[in-house]
């Protein structure tokens, strides 16, 4: 096996497998990258070994065609360590003390080599690549804004497993992305599957949606399958796949409130700034906020006794009685982050049942928050 590769585009791919293994299997063939040079062609495949896969190709000349596997950490450090820029050459060799090869890496024109030795790629664990399955393509911009409004609801009670992940279905012609913990609801719909043909509603791992965020393009389309027991992402030359999260997820649309005559409308920058103030007087970020609401005002407030308290007032549209909600800060804070809009609305009936905050206008996404009870 021998082969030259650019050094840039080798170490793109190779980052995206090190995101892919799990840091548990140190020593293991799962901590490996199986490389197959074929066709002037090399293929990288990594996987997790429960959950994730990566497939991912890449041009390059070879002089011999093979396949190996190499520790992929250090593979991506050497890579990373060079104080290089071009082509590097890739080759086998026998180590001369057992007869079991090694692979060498040389960078072209330089007085340097470096050797990684190698498991056998008949060790790595096979996985689907993907092909001739029932793909629909979605518009990658809009479905990284779905899962940017979503995936922080997640829960992360191991016990309700089947909170764990983004829900991801299909009603008529909306894709659906719905996460929650129990005690808040984000939800996102875009009518983004027109044509397409029904498929299964599935749990996402939150760990391949963070990826997809992560590498998949601002334009274009992300190709998307959904069968049995797995997601299939094709976009670029990079394949993911991931297992579903198996379970029953929630009838979410029972929690959604159908009726919340009241609403306060605040400007989102007040409210970051003095939520931001407030955050030193509490604990832990799943504290609460009071909401104190009186027409035209929001009075923010929190106490602590150990710290203190501190209250902050900000100009409020509201008319209404005056009333006081307690909310938690992070599920406040964590949605305002992704929220773009100068203005941000609170939605509610009154103040012991579910607040809805969305955008204002409003747009695709809204985000179901229960306050926070008196003891």
């Amino acid at each position: 096996m021998k082969f030259t590769f650019d050094k840039e585009l080798m170490q793109k791919k190779i980052s995206v497998a090190q995101e892919i293994i799990n840091s548990k299997s140190a020593g293991t063939i799962l901590s490996n990258v199986l490389l197959i040079a074929k066709d002037n062609m090399l293929t990288i495949k990594a996987t997790d070994g429960s959950k994730l896969n990566f497939e991912g190709v890449m041009p390059i000349t070879i002089e011999e065609e093979g396949s190996t596997t190499i520790y992929c950490d250090k593979f991506n450090s050497i890579l990373s360590s060079m104080d290089y820029t071009g082509e590097i050459e890739f080759s086998q060799i026998k180590n001369e003390d057992n007869n079991n090869l090694i692979s060498v890496i040389r960078p072209i024109g330089k007085k340097s080599t470096t050797k990684l030795k190698t498991m056998s790629e008949k060790e790595f664990p096979t996985f689907s690549s993907g092909e001739n399955l029932p793909y629909f393509k979605i518009s990658s911009k809009e479905f990284k804004d779905m899962i940017r409004q979503t995936q922080f609801a997640v829960s992360d009670d191991q016990t309700r497993f089947f909170m764990n992940g983004v829900y991801f279905e299909k009603k008529g012609e909306y894709l659906n992305l719905v996460a929650t913990d129990g005690r808040r609801l984000s939800i996102a719909r875009q009518p983004l599957l027109a044509g397409v043909n029904d498929f299964p509603s599935a749990i996402v791992h939150p760990k391949i949606l963070n990826i997809i965020m992560k590498h998949a393009p601002e334009e274009g389309e992300i190709d998307v399958s959904v069968v049995e027991k797995m997601i299939f992402f094709q976009f670029a030359d990079y394949k993911f796949s991931a297992v579903l999260i198996d379970g029953l997820f929630p009838n979410y649309e029972s929690v959604i409130p159908k009726d919340q005559p009241n609403q306060f409308q605040v400007k989102k920058d007040d409210l970051v700034s003095s939520l931001r103030m407030l955050s030193q007087m509490i604990k832990t970020k799943k504290e609460g906020i009071n909401f104190n609401l009186e027409p035209g005002n929001l009075k923010l407030s929190a106490f602590n006794i150990d710290y203190g308290s501190s209250e902050v007032e900000i100009p409020c549209r509201y008319a209404g009685n005056n009333l006081k909600i307690n909310l938690s800060l992070q599920y406040i804070e964590e949605p305002l982050k992704e929220i773009k809009s100068e203005y941000v609305v609170f939605e509610f009936s009154d103040e012991r049942k579910a607040v809805t905050l969305h955008s204002e206008p409003a747009s695709f996404y809204s985000h179901i928050i229960m306050p926070i009870q008196s003891e």
